[in-house]
């Protein structure tokens, strides 16, 4: 290595004996070893005419550069020359590249000529294929830099290319694409079925492509997945011919297999073409023969033709009306909690769970909580959740439910998240027959030897909300039920000791009797170090030593019902399915779930038509708006691609040329104070989207903006109100540490504005964190004897990033508010009014701050509560506000209290509303 190094350092190497030397240190780096020289060497042979340098350079590129190496810039030249040579061997060598190290820069500079030779009438079919690959690697990768729905109908016209191997590559890109864009992908529906029926009635296709006597199988399954993204068609032509090409598989699979390969292929066609007979209509008679096949599968020697069998049947218990045909291999299935291969008992424990009905219920969980005591750790908190909803969901009696869940509770022990427990305090609490059966098990459960820390919490909690109500049966006594709770004290956590300290003190108040045995725990625990404990056990004992019971009654009155909600077991539970590269195109469970999946995905569709029907409405002009040099060329900015133009931005191109904008770069003193009166135009633009910035008697500065998630974007005009030109006008934005800001302008820039006359710039926003001052720019120019310059604030703020909540209801509202607290996390203040208060204009503040407003949460009809969502980018992230107003009318005042799980965020935004209420007319 010493040797390669010093001849790196001698120069005047040929190209051979570069690749030579490289060649050692590719192998040095193989076997383990750090290389940190040649790099330099690597980028050099790239640019060689040979092959062989070539190729070894780019052998070393790939394996010594990462996404994120500084050297990655200096071989994107090169690379773009290679992709624009017209020898394919270049080409292909270059795509290698781009997909191996696959970095943002590489994606946002090249993906352009990665397009072009994808879609090139000249290109040859491997290059093709390899464009195709490339592509899906950057947008997998970076979605947000590659303008995919502006190439749309050119990748989708690819799907028809007569050879397969570059129909399946465009068909997997496609495959990908359908999934983030399915309005804008959707015309690869008929050609998917046009081609399937290619391949299967008109048998167009090369001998080179037959796989084991089926004709290329992965081209047939990727189409059918491809169809399983969308709603079934409304063509009843397409519809017929879907039903067509199903019966032809489904009779094509009945040929016996030669061998294992034959197999194979046969049955992934076969399982993917059963999926989508469900997908179109689970009630059709192909699916009742998919039933009968699927039958002879899950009893199959083949663990992959079980796997298959079960997941497929699973897929049609969740969407199928009737479960009849599943049923009647129930015993078959639950065999299969016992296979050897865990994939398989996943499968099956998901066929169970789909398949299970009032009729079957009580036989799968009972199975399901045999199996639970012999099951691996890695099923078992699956499986719990499972029970749990099931028991839930399917229970004909209250005790069959207790009886059920406090098992479960016991069976599985650690194992039991909170979101179980919690559930089923919240089911016993909001119904008053399950009460005393479950106080009367809950102590049959606590009295065993075995300690459960789970079984205590519930138990601890019931009792002492319940217990009066077993009081009097026999072995169920007020000091008995203090014994058995407190046995397990000394074993539990810290946590789970202080909601027993709360049982406690509740026994005080239902049995007086037993206080003299309870009053020495509670004053033991006043000493203990844990500050938790010592509170509670502080305020416990000195309430219940008071003379009278009527603060203790109060503070221990019966827990009032829960409001009704979604079980927080299936968000815990859909949070678990984990999805693969293709997203899921069913959920597992009930039929009720896909359903409304369904529904989902329609809707997803129809908003999608109504936003790009809206975008087509509102713009009417083709030309693309000037960009960032480092965002893609898309009709509208990456990020507000799928929303329409609300400000007409497409009116702000200055040129129809793509050519790279200019950043405009200035010597412009960054010392010269603030404009004075700049503040008027500054504020009212801090809760509105456009207006004048600044005006003064010689030119006056307005702008539009639009904002979408962490990205926005502003357009500057400068008018010249005076009757001569101004020339050397220029803008500098000193750089800002919280936000990524591009100043661009046309290919062919002008900086002077004739009398009368405007000039516009676009400016392009990042929000990187959260931040509290607005940026600086400068505009300077020359009128009349001398230069000028004027320093203003752009009215960029945090409240810009955030987006409003609708769907929020009270309960959900007051349990996140609960949730963050109080301070350092809530910022309130209470503040006088400028003006008298209008509650139209307060609403419509919030509104412009990006607050939701939220109906019928508080009963006061004039306070008004708000929720919203800033997304302060990859080191901010996500963070949610939480917002009550409390106008008093009377006094002319308001109370304004935010929250927020990020200290700083609750505080800049209740500091901008609170500015601007104060001075709402």
């Amino acid at each position: 290595m010493a040797n390669i190094r010093s001849k790196f350092k001698e120069g005047n190497l040929n190209g051979y004996q570069k690749k030579k030397y490289v060649c050692k240190l590719l192998y040095m780096y193989i076997l383990g070893w750090d290389i940190d020289f040649g790099h330099m060497e690597a980028v050099n042979l790239i640019s060689s005419q040979k092959y062989s340098e070539k190729q070894i350079g780019y052998l070393a590129v790939t394996l010594l550069f990462h996404e994120n190496s500084d050297l990655v810039r200096l071989v994107v030249n090169s690379i773009k020359k290679d992709l624009d040579d017209m020898n394919e061997i270049n080409n292909c060598l270059a795509l290698h590249a781009i997909a191996n190290i696959g970095g943002r820069e590489m994606a946002e500079s090249l993906a352009n000529d990665v397009h072009r030779l994808l879609i090139s009438p000249t290109s040859k079919s491997f290059v093709k294929k390899k464009a195709a690959l490339t592509l899906l690697r950057l947008f997998r990768k970076h979605p947000d830099v590659i303008p995919v729905t502006d190439w749309a109908e050119r990748i989708i016209g690819l799907m028809d290319e007569y050879d397969l191997g570059v129909a399946l590559s465009v068909t997997t890109l496609v495959l990908a694409l359908a999934q983030s864009f399915p309005l804008e992908f959707s015309g690869c529906y008929e050609k998917a079925v046009l081609r399937m029926k290619a391949i299967l009635i008109d048998r167009d296709y090369s001998m080179d492509y037959i796989y084991y006597k089926i004709p290329t199988p992965w081209l047939q399954v990727k189409c059918l997945r491809l169809l399983q993204y969308y709603p079934p068609p409304d063509d009843a032509k397409i519809r017929a011919d879907i039903s067509d090409l199903l019966q032809i598989i489904i009779a094509n699979s009945q040929d016996s297999p030669k061998n294992v390969q034959h197999s194979n292929a046969q049955n992934a066609v076969l399982f993917e073409a059963i999926n989508l007979a469900i997908h179109l209509d689970s009630n059709s008679t192909i699916c009742a023969q998919a039933a009968a096949l699927l039958g002879k599968f899950i009893s199959s020697k083949e663990t992959n033709v079980r796997y298959l069998g079960l997941e497929t049947m699973a897929h049609l218990a969740a969407c199928s009306d009737s479960l009849e045909p599943i049923k009647r291999h129930q015993d078959t299935i639950l065999m299969s909690l016992r296979d050897k291969d865990i994939s398989v008992r996943r499968r099956g424990l998901d066929l169970l769970y789909s398949m299970c009905d009032m009729s079957n219920a009580k036989i799968i969980v009972s199975e399901l909580l045999r199996y639970l005591q012999v099951a691996d750790y890695a099923m078992r908190e699956e499986m719990v959740l499972k029970i749990a909803i099931l028991a839930e969901k399917f229970a004909s009696t209250y005790s069959w439910y207790v009886d059920i869940i406090l098992q479960l509770i016991s069976t599985a022990g650690e194992q039991v998240g909170e979101e179980v427990w919690f559930r089923v305090v919240q089911i016993i609490t909001n119904n008053e027959e399950l009460q005393e059966y479950a106080a009367k098990t809950a102590l049959h459960y606590l009295s065993s030897p075995q300690y459960n820390e789970t079984m205590t919490k519930v138990g601890g909690y019931i009792l002492g909300e319940f217990g009066h109500l077993i009081a009097n049966l026999n072995g169920c006594s007020p000091n008995e039920q203090f014994k058995t709770v407190h046995s397990k004290f000394n074993l539990c956590s810290l946590q789970t000791r202080a909601l027993l300290l709360t049982t406690y003190v509740k026994f005080v108040n239902l049995f007086p009797e037993i206080k003299g045995h309870i009053l020495p725990v509670l004053n033991q625990y006043r000493y203990v170090l844990d500050a938790e404990l010592q509170q509670r056990a502080c305020e416990y004992f000195s309430i219940s030593i008071l003379p009278t019971d009527d603060l203790l009654q109060t503070i221990c009155e019966e827990m009032p019902p829960f409001p009704e909600r979604e079980s927080t077991l299936l968000l815990k539970l859909n949070q678990k399915q984990g999805d693969t590269e293709d997203k899921r195109v069913w959920i597992i469970g009930g039929r009720e779930a896909n359903i409304e999946h369904q529904d989902n995905l329609r809707r997803i569709v129809s908003l999608r038509s109504n936003s790009m029907d809206n975008l087509q409405h509102q713009t009417n002009i083709t030309t693309p708006p000037i960009r960032s040099s480092t965002m893609p060329v898309t009709s509208s900015m990456s990020g507000f691609s799928s929303e329409p133009d609300l400000l007409n931005f497409n009116d702000l191109s200055l040129s129809t040329t793509t050519e790279e904008p200019i950043l405009l770069i200035s010597n412009t003193p960054t010392n010269t104070p603030l404009a004075s009166g700049y503040e008027l135009g500054y504020n009212l633009l801090l809760c509105n989207q456009e207006g004048v910035l600044y005006e003064d008697t010689q030119f006056q500065v307005s702008l539009k903006s639009e904002y979408y998630g962490s990205k926005g974007r502003i357009a500057l005009y400068i008018s010249n109100k005076t009757p001569y030109l101004m020339s050397k006008v220029d803008i500098m934005i000193p750089p800002f540490d919280y936000l990524n800001m591009e100043l661009t302008s046309p290919s062919e820039p002008t900086n002077h504005i004739n009398a009368g006359g405007q000039l516009q710039r676009l400016i392009t926003v990042e929000c990187k964190d959260i931040f509290v001052e607005s940026p600086d720019f400068y505009i300077s120019y020359y009128l009349g004897v001398e230069d000028q310059c004027v320093h203003l604030k752009l009215p960029i703020v945090l409240s810009k990033f955030q987006e409003p909540i609708m769907t929020m209801d009270g309960a959900n509202f007051f349990k996140r508010w609960n949730q963050i607290g109080g301070p350092p996390r809530e910022s309130q203040v209470i503040f006088k009014s400028d003006n008298p208060i209008q509650l139209s204009s307060a609403s419509l503040v919030l509104q412009n701050f990006g607050i939701g407003i939220l109906e019928g949460v508080d009963p006061n009809s004039n306070n008004f509560v708000g929720a919203g969502i800033i997304d302060s980018g990859k080191k901010g992230g996500k963070i949610g506000i939480l917002l009550r107003l409390e106008p008093n009318l009377e006094q002319n005042m308001y109370r304004l209290t935010v929250r927020s799980p990020a200290e700083e965020s609750s505080v800049i935004i209740r500091d901008l509303i609170e500015r601007t209420l104060k001075s709402a007319p």
